[in-house]
Parts: C-alpha cells; sequence; structure tokens
C-alpha cells in the first residue's frame, strides 16, 4: 500500500527552527503557492520519489499523512478530564494556564488509548493554521487521514541532529525525546550536555542527518546512523500518533470511509490480525478441500460395492454403465423368466386397486395399463371417495393421482421417474 507524507511548513513565527522539517522551506513561496515537500513510499521502507509540489500536483497513493513539524508542537503531560464527549473544552480549561495563546486557538490531541483519568501526554498546535492547510489540501482533492508528528514523547529515548538556521548562521541542533517529553536542543553552549549523562548517551537512539553526522559522533563521543530527513519521516507510518482528533476527526462516508477503514486495518498495529485472518482462511480451505476429498472416497467406495455387487449376481454383464438401473434390470428379467408379478405389473396393480376399492362404488367401466402405471374412470366419483381410496393406496405404498377425470395409480418412485 503507498503513502505519501505530506510536510507541513513551518509556521513563520518559528523560522529559527524551520530545519526541523525535513527540508528547507521558501516560506514566501510556500505561503503564496502552496507548496509542500513529500516523501511517496510503497511499502513504508523504502522511499520511491520525493520532492516539492503543489497539492493539484502531488503524486496519488493510497494513503495520506501530514507531517508537522517538531517546532511547531508542545507538549503537556496531564491527568485526563473524566469528560467524554466533552474532552476537548474540558482540556482547554485545564490548560488554560500552562499555554500561552487562547485555548480556543490552539488544536489538542490525545496520546493514542489515553481515556478519561489517566495521565497522558497531549500535543498541541495552532488550530487556525492546521485547519487552513487541512482546508486547502481537502480542496484539491487531497484526503489526509492522519496527522502525525515527526517526534514524540517515548519510553526509547531517542535523539536526532539536524542543521538548523538561526541569526543567519548555521548551527546544529538536537531533537531529544523521552519519556519525560520532548525538545529542540541547541549544541551550542551546557545545557544539552547537561541532560545527558554517559549512561544515557549510550541506551538512546541516535541518528543524524547526513550534513551534520561527523559534527553529532563528535559531540556524542560515539556513533550515530545516518538518516535523511525523508528517511527519518518514514517512522510515522507505523505511529500510532494521530492528530486529528475532536472537531478536526476526518469524516467520511459511502466509499470513502470503506477505504478509510480498509487502510487503517492494513497499518502495523493490525499485522497480526491480517496474519490471524489469512491463517483462518488457509485453515478453512484446507479443511474443506480434505473434506470434499474424504467425501469423494466415500462416495467412490460406494459406488465400487455397487458395481462389485451387480457383477458377483449377475456375472454375465460385462459393461457396467448404470449398475443400479443395470440390477434392477436384471432383476426384472429373472422374475419375468420365473412367471412371478412384479409392482410394475398389471396383475399387482389392479390387485391394490381392488384391495382399497370403495364398496359403494361398481366397477370401473375403463381402464389404461402402461408400466407401473394403472389408470381408471374417475367419472361419477365424489371428493370423499377419491379421499379414502387414496387413503387405503397409501396404507398399502402406493400413491393415487386424480386429474381430468381419472384416477392414476403407482409406486411413489415409478411416479418420480415417470
Amino acid at each position: 500500500m503507498s503513502t505519501l507524507l505530506l510536510f507541513l511548513p513551518p509556521r513563520s513565527r518559528l523560522r529559527a527552527l524551520s530545519r526541523a522539517a525535513p527540508a528547507a522551506v521558501d516560506l514566501p513561496r510556500a505561503a503564496g503557492l502552496r507548496e509542500y515537500d513529500y516523501v511517496l513510499t510503497s511499502d513504508g521502507r523504502q522511499i520511491s520519489a520525493e520532492g516539492r509540489a503543489a497539492p493539484s500536483a502531488l503524486p496519488t497513493a493510497d494513503s495520506v499523512i501530514a507531517v508537522v513539524a517538531e517546532s511547531d508542537i508542545s507538549w503537556r503531560c496531564v491527568e485526563l478530564p473524566r469528560a467524554g464527549r466533552q474532552m476537548r473544552a474540558a482540556l482547554a480549561g485545564k490548560l488554560e494556564e500552562l499555554v500561552l495563546d487562547d485555548p480556543e486557538a490552539l488544536h489538542f490531541a490525545l496520546e493514542p488509548d489515553a481515556a478519561g483519568g489517566d495521565t497522558a501526554w497531549v500535543a498541541i498546535t495552532s488550530r487556525p493554521w492546521l485547519v487552513e492547510h487541512l482546508a486547502k489540501l481537502d480542496a484539491a482533492h487531497v484526503f489526509v487521514e492522519r496527522v502525525a508528528p515527526l517526534s514524540w514523547p517515548d519510553e526509547l529515548p531517542r535523539g536526532h541532529f539536524f542543521e538548523a538556521q538561526a541569526a543567519g548562521d548555521d548551527s546544529v541542533v538536537l531533537r531529544w525525546s523521552h519519556a519525560d517529553g520532548a525538545a529542540t536542543l541547541p549544541l551550542q553552549g551546557g545545557l544539552a550536555r547537561q541532560l545527558f549523562p554517559p549512561g544515557l548517551v549510550h541506551a538512546a537512539q541516535w541518528t543524524a542527518t547526513p550534513g551534520v553526522a561527523t559534527s553529532a559522533e563528535r559531540w556524542l563521543g560515539t556513533t550515530v546512523a545516518v538518516q535523511t530527513p525523508g528517511q527519518r519521516a518514514l517512522a510515522v507510518i507505523d505511529s500510532a500518533w494521530n492528530l486529528r482528533q475532536f472537531d478536526l476527526a476526518p469524516r467520511a462516508r459511502g466509499v470513502r470511509a470503506l477505504r478509510l477503514l480498509g487502510r487503517g486495518l492494513m497499518r502495523k498495529p493490525w499485522q497480526p490480525v491480517r496474519y490471524g485472518v489469512a491463517a483462518l482462511a488457509v485453515v478453512q480451505l484446507l479443511g474443506l478441500n480434505l473434506w470434499a476429498w474424504h467425501q469423494n472416497r466415500e462416495l467412490a467406495a460406494r459406488r465400487e460395492a455397487i458395481t462389485t455387487t451387480l457383477t458377483t449376481a449377475f456375472p454375465q454383464v460385462r459393461a457396467i454403465l448404470d449398475a443400479p438401473v443395470q440390477m434392477q434390470k436384471q432383476l426384472d428379467l429373472m422374475r419375468a423368466g420365473a412367471g412371478a408379478v412384479g409392482e410394475q405389473d398389471l396383475e399387482a396393480l389392479l390387485a391394490a386397486a381392488a384391495t382399497a376399492w370403495p364398496a359403494d362404488r361398481p366397477p370401473t367401466d375403463a381402464l389404461a395399463f402402461e408400466p407401473g402405471r394403472l389408470t381408471v374412470s374417475a367419472q361419477g366419483w365424489n371428493p370423499p371417495q377419491i379421499d379414502n381410496f387414496r387413503t387405503q393406496l397409501q396404507s398399502e405404498g402406493w400413491q393415487l393421482d386424480a386429474s381430468e377425470g381419472k384416477l392414476t395409480i403407482s409406486r411413489p418412485s415409478a411416479a418420480g421417474h415417470s
């Protein structure tokens, strides 16, 4: 499943950390033309294409994720109120004294699986700025399913070095995320050094952009993994963070809703479920095939038993075409040769009719016979007489069909074959 990562350009008031995005963006140009840096991946591991384009010229993909620059998100760890559907309003009141901007101008997003009463991280960003980008992309038919941060507080400490532009000079900064939060720190001065005692340095995962990898290794005293901004951004695909919450949650109907559900199920957290469903389908298919094979074997064995019975009882039969029919034919020939009366003969049908014939009916004045069927006239018969005649015949294993002034006696099996 292909995924398109769109990097939202940093807000101009945070220009000093604009290189936190995967590529430097000309902000006036971005503001005028609304061009976005992007990364396209077909498997979530390798980059298929990357570049910059206006929304209408972006490549198509199965899933679209907007990535927010680290400088545009702040983090607060709070005890969530038990507010249910009023969670957004409750958060605004709880965080009012902890933020500089008006809470109504901010967008809040809870960490994955957080619920009221939990102590959880809350991501905070500018609501008008985010709404504007989502609206522009939506107008260009680029439907953003998720908005994700590049880094977030996590139990596994991570550090990423990149080059930022501050005061007209290039400087190296560190994006540091760990269980107690996430922050961007300049390497100049002693603040960053104080945060990383030797034990913590070796316990964390370190990455750096190619241009600053040497400086980062010199500062750390250990090796770092080199990652381009685009390669680093691939991590958000498997991240459970989604800033599209509350009033910014994506709304979809019909086919689009089904597509969003399908894409959600294709993400990594659902991988065990997908494997389980696939394994169940394989087991079911294998079971059906084994059952069909077993049934075919039983059917073949029964056919073989019938054929063996025919060839044993009637050795003169050479070619086996339909064993039951051929066996019945041979029995009929034997009975005829012995002069015995069969159920298909006239004598047997006349005897059945005579046994069940109503006492208040005179003998029939017309009858017709064909093998297995005897037809008599129904002229003068009333419905009770016909019903009584039918009941008497059924008690002896015969059936009676009444139609068009005629009564036809036959065996149920013989009638079925006719």
